[in-house]
């Protein structure tokens, strides 16, 4: 699955959109190398994403086309979120 259509559908990113402006400007990374909206995801992948107050780093849990809004918690686990200190 692509990485933006991935975030949107997990719900960590409201819009597809969004995700692909976040992905085109630098501030999300899977593994530790910044990521395109094309990337494709896999189970096990570690993303990394600086969100302007905040940085949330998850793991991909699950990968499914489509989620109900309750259970799209549970396609990532949330490895670290912290506040940017600026």
């Amino acid at each position: 699955m692509r990485l933006d259509k991935y975030l949107k559908v997990s719900r960590i990113i409201k819009r597809r959109t969004v995700a692909k402006e976040a992905c085109e400007g630098g501030r999300v990374s899977i593994n530790d190398k910044v990521a395109k909206p094309s990337t494709d995801v896999k189970e096990g992948d570690i993303i990394i994403i600086n969100f302007a107050n905040r940085t949330l780093k998850a793991e991909i849990v699950n990968i499914t086309e489509h989620v109900r809004k309750d259970d799209a918690k549970d396609m990532y686990r949330i490895i670290e979120g912290v506040e940017n200190q600026e």
